[in-house]
């Protein structure tokens, strides 16, 4: 994991992540590319561990499927529904990491993300990782291609690659 500025990485252990101080937003277009759309999804629980070698850390975190809000009341009811996501059979999406790989210049979290049900490998660049006492907080962006999941209707309503952005809040 890397650290910001003149900040300590942080210290080795277990975090849990803070549901209502995380976010997980996503940016996408719709009507075939045409109009952004921009919302968030809130995660249910998770745990990051810190290890030494930092390599060896590792995340699990399950985000509520159900919790989707994109501001519009009824693409967000559609997209809830057995058409899309179907959260009543699938109400989390669920990131296992597998390694962590860091250079220089960057660090990527490689992982599996399962959505309704289908599991895919994802690469997560981390941002930022900061710890202050007991608090660690931590930025990555992903690019998700909804199809991978089989989640391929309503073409036009959302767009095939969304854009998550975490920013993470963990405590120890």
């Amino acid at each position: 994991m890397t650290a910001s500025g003149d900040q300590l990485p942080p210290a080795a252990g277990a975090y849990e992540i803070d549901q209502a101080a995380s976010t997980v937003r996503f940016d996408t277009r719709a009507m075939f590319g045409l109009l952004p759309v921009r919302g968030t999804f809130a995660i249910g629980h998770g745990c990051i561990t810190v290890a030494d070698p930092a390599e060896e850390s590792s995340v699990h975190v399950a985000v509520e499927a159900g919790s989707f809000e994109s501001g519009n009341r009824q693409r967000d009811e559609h997209v809830r529904s057995s058409h899309y996501l179907d959260v009543a059979r699938h109400p989390e999406f669920v990131f296992r990491s597998q390694r962590l790989e860091r250079s220089v210049a960057e660090a990527i979290l490689y992982g599996e993300l399962t959505v309704c049900g289908v599991t895919q490998p994802i690469a997560v660049a981390l941002g930022t990782v900061t710890c202050e006492g007991k608090r660690m907080t931590a930025s990555g962006t992903a690019t998700i291609d909804r199809y991978a999941f089989s989640i391929t209707k309503a073409k036009g309503m959302t767009g095939r690659r969304l854009k998550i952005t975490l920013e993470v809040v963990a405590h120890r």
